[in-house]
Formats: C-alpha cells, structure tokens, sequence
C-alpha cells in the first residue's frame, strides 16, 4: 500500500510502453492495447512513477506478460482516490496494485475481478530503534500516505485514540517521523527500509513486528475486461520462475 513528482495537471501521465511479443494468446484474451492504472507515486521496488516514467517490480511484471502475449501496455498514473475512481468507473482496463479490501466502500455495487495472488506485503510500523518494543501505546500519531488506510489501526484510529497524519509522499512521512513530528510511519515495511538505504538512514527507523501490521498480498484488478485477468492469471502459473526471478531481482519476496 514506498520520492513522489509532483505531476502538474496539463501533463498527465500517460506513458506509453510499447512491448512487442510473438507468443500465442490464450483463448480468453486477446492482443490489444491495454490501459494500466497505476499509482502516482514513489513506493520502489514494487513500483515507482518517476519523471513520467513507470518502474520497479510493477513494471517488469506486466511487461514480462505483455511480452509474452503480444499485448501493447500503456502505464497512466493517478492520485490513489482517482485511480480507485477511474477503475471502478471503467476509464481503465486493469489497476494494479489492488486488494478488495482497498476503497471498498468505491467498490461496492461494482463488478470488480481480481487475479490470482501477485506477491505478499507487509504493511505495518516502522519506528526509531529506540521506540522498539514499547507497544501501541507509545504511538499516539501514525504517519502516512494520503490515500492509503491503515487497516490493523482502524479501531485505535476511529476511537480516537491515535492520530493519522497524512503526506503526498512516503518520502515526507519518513522525514516526519525522524522529525517526531509522528511517531511511527505505516507503510509497505520493504519500502520504507529501500526508501531508508536511498537517503543514507538504513538504521533510522526499523519495523515493530509487535506493533499491528497486515500482511497479504497485491493484485491486479479489473471491472471491464475479466478476459485479461484470466489471460494474466494464465500466464503467471505458466512462467512461475520468470515471476519469482522478478521478484528476487526486485527483492519484492518476504522472508
């Protein structure tokens, strides 16, 4: 559910990645130009919108099938309510990443088909070393990404007992908690240790495994074209190796 562009308006994202394959379709799909919703947002290495460009496990996953298949892939990148919006409005062929406990609430009434388990997450804290072990009570402000919602807090969060502080950037809610201006930072607990070794601060801030966290997994969704999720679905039992080959390269793949 980690820095962000900040894309203007007059230049929407709509980055064309043209990948040319001669493998045989599958029955239930077809060779066509297909529309990925993905995030705006800096969350390497599982995926990045960066310079207009679009990257990180996410990227080479969808370009290994489009290879595969023969399909042309077109990335466009949005604001994470917009992009909800725009899938469950049909302006997109597929969304990834997806959860069907992500904007449920957007979803509900809508047909929304989702492929089979793309990789495993952990979203959770991630504190000063210091704070380690001191439990949920020592968190009273729980810094995040704007969009994203932390499920394992719900329950402190609607009873008021924590606050959520919001950023456009994972980036911001990292330099936020070094800051302590928050006093944890609730993310995909791999992007945030990447984000940590990028700005030289690997050991500024480390998960609290004792803390409430969710793990799952991420997947790619659709509301107008379930042949392309059966087509996607196919094609990653197929070439399981070429996947998690992906995944070890990334280091995407949980211990």
């Amino acid at each position: 559910m980690t820095h962000v562009n900040n894309i203007n308006a007059k230049k929407k994202l709509s980055i064309l990645a043209v990948v040319l394959g001669s493998a045989a379709l599958s029955g239930t799909a077809y060779a066509d130009n297909i529309v990925v919703g993905v995030e705006e947002l800096n969350y390497f290495p599982h995926y990045t919108m960066d310079g207009g460009e679009y990257g990180g496990f996410g990227r080479a996953l969808f370009d290994a099938w489009a290879a595969d298949r023969g399909h042309t892939v077109e990335y466009r990148a949005f604001p994470i309510k917009r992009l909800f919006e725009n899938l469950v409005e049909g302006k997109i062929d597929m969304k990834y990443p997806d959860n069907a406990y992500w904007s449920s609430d957007m979803k509900d009434g809508k047909s929304v088909v989702y492929s089979e388990k793309v990789v495993e997450y952990i979203d959770g804290v991630s504190v000063k070393p210091g704070n380690v072990g001191k439990g949920m009570d020592s968190v009273k402000k729980l810094g995040t990404v704007r969009g994203f919602t932390a499920w394992s807090w719900l329950d402190v969060i609607n009873s008021g007992t924590v606050k959520v502080s919001e950023n456009k950037a994972l980036e911001g809610v990292i330099k936020q908690t070094l800051a302590d201006r928050v006093d944890a930072a609730y993310a995909n607990v791999s992007v945030i240790q990447y984000q940590l070794d990028k700005m030289g601060s690997a050991k500024a801030l480390t998960f609290d495994p004792d803390l409430k966290h969710t793990r799952d997994f991420y997947y790619a969704s659709t509301t107008t074209k379930p042949q392309l999720i059966s087509d996607f679905n196919s094609w990653m039992a197929d070439n399981a190796a070429k996947v998690d080959a992906l995944k070890a390269e990334y280091k995407v793949t949980l211990d």
